[in-house]
């Protein structure tokens, strides 16, 4: 993997305080533009939730941040996978876990915003990104992806607005909110577009790791029962001994590019 980072080569620009009309305040949006980036060009585009873990040490949680800009120059510059642009969502802290849930926990009294959520990345921060940069439109080359929490928001996100993205990563899903809601959510989904999903897991997932592999596979299972197909709009992975964190994620965000951006 090169050593170059993107902020050191000036490919990563910063939004701060990004207005939105949906949720209750302001939010910090962090671009990356590949190698050779050309503003005339038209690139694919990955939303991900937690922008502030995907960079920069100096920002990321615990210091550890996925690297995914030297994970992208990498893969882009072996010729793996097609240039692309990436769209860091920076959380809000406190409000997290409430913008990044499709439901409200009557029992934890909270959560809830995640439709709302949803809305701001798809009526106004996308748009924002194809007047700004050199984004394709379409929704085939249009993802969005995030883990734990943020791969709730992501889900959510591809089910409420399936024409707008058309790949959904959901890495370690908290699939035990609100008693899985998400599953019923999944159960729900009616529409004709379908997105296409990567699904995943570590086995070593906190102090409940056996219970959030059996969540994620109740979730690929209720995908599957609702007419995803593995191999063909669902990949599902379980990552032996990977854990609930950043390192974990990082590790592994090579294989989500190539699913989703891969040449060929």
């Amino acid at each position: 993997m090169p050593d170059r980072r993107a902020k050191d080569e000036g490919r990563l620009r910063l939004h701060s305080r990004f207005p939105t009309s949906y949720l209750s305040t302001p939010r910090d949006i962090i671009v990356y533009l590949p190698p050779e980036y050309d503003a005339a060009a038209r690139y694919p585009v990955f939303y991900l939730q937690d922008g502030q873990n995907l960079f920069d040490p100096a920002t990321a949680f615990n210091h550890q941040d996925w690297q995914a800009d030297m994970v992208a120059d990498d893969l882009i510059l072996s010729g793996a996978i097609q240039p692309i642009l990436m769209v860091g969502v920076y959380n809000t802290g406190v409000r997290r876990l409430s913008e990044y849930t499709p439901t409200r926990d009557a029992r934890m009294r909270k959560g809830g915003k995640g439709g709302r959520y949803a809305q701001m990345l798809a009526r106004e921060l996308k748009p924002f990104i194809e007047r700004e940069y050199g984004a394709k439109r379409a929704a085939a080359d249009t993802a969005v992806g995030g883990s734990s929490l943020g791969a709730l928001a992501s889900l959510a996100a591809g089910l409420l607005y399936p024409r707008v993205f058309g790949k959904v990563a959901v890495m370690s899903p908290s699939v035990w909110w609100d008693q899985r809601s998400i599953l019923k959510m999944v159960r729900a989904y009616k529409a004709p577009a379908r997105p296409r999903v990567w699904l995943d897991t570590g086995t070593e997932e906190g102090e409940s790791a056996q219970q959030a592999l059996e969540d994620t596979r109740l979730l690929r299972d209720a995908l599957v029962e609702e007419g995803w197909r593995e191999g063909v709009d669902l990949s599902y992975a379980e990552f032996a001994g990977a854990g609930h964190n950043e390192l974990a994620w990082g590790g592994r965000f090579g294989e989500v590019l190539r699913h989703f951006f891969g040449k060929g």
